[in-house]
């Protein structure tokens, strides 16, 4: 659960950073470096919500907050 928790906050973390880039100066090199880093926690906490069961695999493929709303329920709550 720690290691889905770090690569989510990663993943929304690049986002806002990505999001706020292209609002304001949009600079290449933010944009090259937090792109592939975000990608990178985006497949990481689908891999990582894997193990703990169905619904934390939809909530986690959601792009951006998919692995913020996979922490907030754990599957082994019975809904």
């Amino acid at each position: 659960m720690r290691a889905l928790r770090i690569a989510a906050a990663a993943e929304a973390a690049t986002l806002a950073i990505l999001l706020i880039n292209l609002a304001t100066v949009h600079l290449p090199a933010i944009s090259g470096l937090c792109g592939p880093l975000h990608g990178t926690a985006y497949l990481a906490t689908i891999a990582l919500a894997w193990p703990a069961g169905p619904a934390a695999r939809w909530r986690a493929a959601i792009p951006g907050i998919g692995g913020l709303l996979a922490l907030r329920r754990p599957a082994h709550s019975g809904r």
